[in-house]
């Protein structure tokens, strides 16, 4: 039987760290004057999963004691207009980070939108200049992006040694893909990035001591596709039969690998609470 990876738990061990530091700088002799955290949301459209995603960031934040402000935009709201309020968020000093959740709706470019950020607000850390700055070294002093923080505190609360280690990281995304690879490969790892419709897809993934999933495709990765005692972090997320799913068949390969895990409850609590890491950053360096 594989053994958990329970993201809910780690992400409430960072929290707490998060929630005591905003507290402690709202009431410790020397910061006492230090404001709240403040977040700024874009919303665009009702996508169901993407509300249901922000309210859980508004609701995480509220708990660490940050403020966030939300801002929901109709379907057919402009890229000019959408353009126009990230503008007005950056000249706002008493924002002190930005995240536009995604997807973003057909007819809206995601790469000018999130260009438009300003990288010392930039939460998610995938605005241009933040990536590239990422992606020009090893140090990582930058904030980095919550997904690929929350993937390494899941491998460190495991004490699992990355370096020399096969590690396949399936993602239809570009950008997400040679990201992950380049965090991955500075700390050691052998990393090959292979998107779901490779037709080597099967043979690659069975060579990966970690596997690591970003697709969205319910239950698509079965046994047969895993090396025994492997590491599996599901990063996709998919609806199926009225359930929150992620790309890994869990009850199929659970006997199979060393650890795993679950959606929901892996990945996701502790990727919103990296958010809220980064968000606690970027205020220390404006305020604090």
């Amino acid at each position: 039987m594989s053994k958990i990876i329970d993201g809910q738990a780690l992400a409430e061990k960072i929290k707490d760290k998060i929630t005591k530091e905003i507290i402690g700088g709202r009431h410790g002799a020397e910061i006492i004057n230090c404001p709240r955290p403040n977040l700024a949301i874009i919303l665009i459209g009702q996508r169901p999963d993407s509300e249901l995603y922000v309210s859980l960031k508004e609701r995480e934040a509220k708990k660490v004691g940050a403020d966030t402000h939300l801002y929901k935009c109709a379907e057919n709201t402009s890229e000019r207009e959408i353009l126009e309020m990230i503008k007005c968020l950056n000249e706002d000093e008493l924002i002190d980070g930005i995240l536009v959740q995604l997807p973003l709706p057909v007819g809206i470019d995601t790469d000018t939108i999130i260009m438009a950020v300003d990288p010392a607000k930039d939460v998610d850390g995938f605005q241009p200049d933040n990536l590239e700055k990422l992606l020009r070294g090893c140090d990582n002093a930058e904030v980095m992006p919550p997904v690929f923080a929350a993937i390494l505190e899941m491998l460190k609360s495991i004490n699992y040694k990355i370096k020399n280690k096969q590690v396949c990281v399936i993602s239809n995304s570009d950008i997400f893909g040679k990201s992950l690879a380049h965090v991955l490969t500075c700390r050691g790892a052998k990393v090959l990035v292979v998107k779901a419709d490779d037709e080597n897809l099967i043979k690659h993934a069975r060579q990966a001591d970690v596997l690591i999933t970003a697709v969205g495709q319910p239950k698509f990765i079965k046994k047969d596709m895993i090396k025994p005692d492997a590491v599996i972090i599901d990063i996709g997320i998919a609806r199926q039969d009225g359930k929150t799913v992620g790309d890994v068949d869990f009850e199929d390969i659970e006997d199979k690998v060393s650890y795993i895990t679950p959606v929901p409850g892996g990945v996701g609590p502790l990727t919103i609470a990296m958010a809220l890491k980064n968000t606690l950053e970027i205020f220390r360096k404006r305020h604090c």
